[in-house]
């Protein structure tokens, strides 16, 4: 939860200056868990006094640096746990993809920190949180990650960091980014207390627009998959009622047909189609209508 805080801290920030949300960075504090060494437990944060830009964080300012080593420091006297990981967050609009991924920037870091502190037994990781969408599904968007050693190569082809393949590049590059061969993910469990969940309610509740903006369907892969055939489905219908009604006034008066097309009654496929859209009836629906129809055809 600090880690969201501090992560929807800088959205607010960028905002309130009118301009894009800011990325945030800090340290963690932990251990590998006793019973289980490969697994690493964090049990708190720091955040630190970093902005950064899209993709890339900076850590390497010399008052930074200072400020990280007497943090160590002071750690070192009040705590038993090390630092054991860092974490940034990727602050860019919610979309059908998750943004927490490696950039070449965050990758380099990470190397640094690996090459640094694994030879002591603290196997350092990555943590990457996506703020804006965690606000919009109201569940922490976060994944951890650790670099690949720059001479490994996957013997799997095309193999992605959460060991999926994907065949097509430009989905990797949406997905992973343009390093996604260089890094792995890690399996991430966390716990959020019944507090946690309100102070989560109430971060969402000052952005409500990022949870209507999440929470659309058609932001969904199979709701955006199937609006093609939806809207050829609905274009065939309105040019079969076209043909239809363009008949029925070819009749003249034997067919009892006004100017209007339907002889002064309501149009029942203008009534159900603008229905269907929350709205828009009669000529100006039809209209709408009939130019999908052309479209589609």
């Amino acid at each position: 939860m600090k880690m969201l805080m501090h992560c929807h801290s800088g959205v607010e920030k960028g905002l309130k200056k009118g301009g894009n949300p800011i990325e945030v960075m800090g340290l963690m504090l932990g251990r590998p868990d006793p019973d289980t060494p490969k697994t690493l437990v964090v049990t708190d944060v720091f955040p630190l006094p970093i902005e950064g830009f899209e993709t890339r964080v900076i850590a390497d300012d010399q008052d930074v640096v200072n400020y990280m080593i007497e943090l160590g420091e002071s750690l070192e006297r009040t705590r038993k746990e090390k630092f054991m990981g860092w974490y940034h967050s990727h602050p860019f609009d919610v979309g059908i993809n998750s943004h927490c991924f490696l950039s070449q920037t965050d990758l380099t870091t990470q190397l640094q920190w690996q090459r640094a502190e694994d030879p002591h037994g603290n196997p350092f990781l990555a943590v990457v949180i996506d703020p804006l969408r965690s606000l919009a599904k109201n569940v922490p968007e976060m994944k951890a990650f650790r670099a690949y050693p720059p001479e490994y190569n996957s013997p799997v082809p095309n193999e992605c960091p959460d060991g999926s393949v994907i065949a097509d590049e430009q989905a990797r590059l949406e997905r992973w980014g343009s390093c996604w061969s260089r890094y792995y993910e890690l399996d991430v469990e966390t716990y959020m207390s019944g507090s946690a969940r309100n102070v989560m309610g109430i971060l969402t509740n000052n952005f409500l627009w990022m949870r209507t903006l999440g929470s659309t369907p058609m932001l969904e892969t199979e709701n955006r998959d199937r609006f093609p055939d939806r809207v050829a489905s609905a274009a065939d219908k309105v040019r079969d009622l076209d043909l239809v009604k363009h008949g029925g006034a070819g009749g003249g008066a034997g067919g009892g047909m006004g100017a209007g097309g339907w002889g002064g009654m309501a149009d029942p496929f203008a009534d159900a189609f603008g229905q269907s859209l929350g709205g828009g009836r009669g000529r100006s629906t039809r209209g709408l209508g009939a130019q999908a129809a052309r479209g589609m055809a």
